[in-house]
């Protein structure tokens, strides 16, 4: 699918991971843009996965990529190893019922000669990380934030909106004006007060609880 304007303002996000208020942050604040481009991993390890996934449906023009999350929530099942991960998961994919909606979902999205995707070669990829694109290439998947060049072209992973994994209480993501190729990688702070207090209720395990609290500033 293609979704072409003149000018287009485009918001990047991913790693929303159930974390309504810091989507619901995001999308209100750029209410204006053109398209809504979500690049994966809406659910998962938050509270909200069911509200998080309504949320980006209801967006009139929006591209919904498919991250590991949004598969094993398609499966039903956790197929890796990390016991974090699995708790996560079978926390929360109990009370989860929105599979119509995430099976919908693309793998990728190709708009003015860039590649949209959750991440390449199912890698965490990090600034130092070897790559290797063809063309200007937007991931998620790895929760950082950054743009680096390989090969003549432009590598931009957006960060996470819901769960920054070096400080849980900031959001990540990218504004992107697509008739001139332009990126704005932003960072802001947003309390995960709300988060955790809704987590806290939801009594969930000790080793989720402890993760998500390992991720605040001292």
């Amino acid at each position: 699918m293609v979704i072409e304007f003149k000018g287009m303002d485009t918001l990047i996000i991913s790693d929303v991971h159930g974390n309504l208020p810091a989507m619901e942050y995001v999308i209100n604040k750029h209410k204006s843009v053109d398209l809504v481009i979500s690049l994966g991993d809406i659910v998962n390890y938050g509270p909200w996965s069911n509200e998080c996934v309504d949320l980006l449906d209801s967006i009139n023009y929006k591209i919904s990529i498919r991250g590991n999350h949004e598969d094993s929530f398609i499966r039903g099942k956790y197929e890796g190893s990390n016991v974090v991960a699995k708790s996560f998961f079978n926390f929360c994919y109990k009370d989860f019922n929105k599979q119509n909606i995430i099976n919908t979902y693309v793998k990728k999205y190709v708009q003015n000669d860039c590649d949209f995707i959750h991440t390449l070669n199912n890698a965490y990829i990090y600034p130092d990380s070897e790559i290797k694109i063809s063309r200007d290439t937007f991931i998620g998947h790895s929760h950082r934030i950054f743009s680096i060049q390989s090969n003549g072209f432009r590598l931009v992973n957006v960060g996470s909106v819901g769960q920054n994994r070096i400080n849980i209480d900031e959001v990540n993501y990218v504004l992107w004006d697509s008739s001139r190729n332009l990126a704005e990688l932003i960072r802001e702070p947003f309390p995960a007060d709300t988060l955790i207090n809704e987590m806290r209720i939801r009594k969930y395990p000790e080793i989720c609880m402890n993760y998500i609290l390992s991720k605040r500033n001292k």
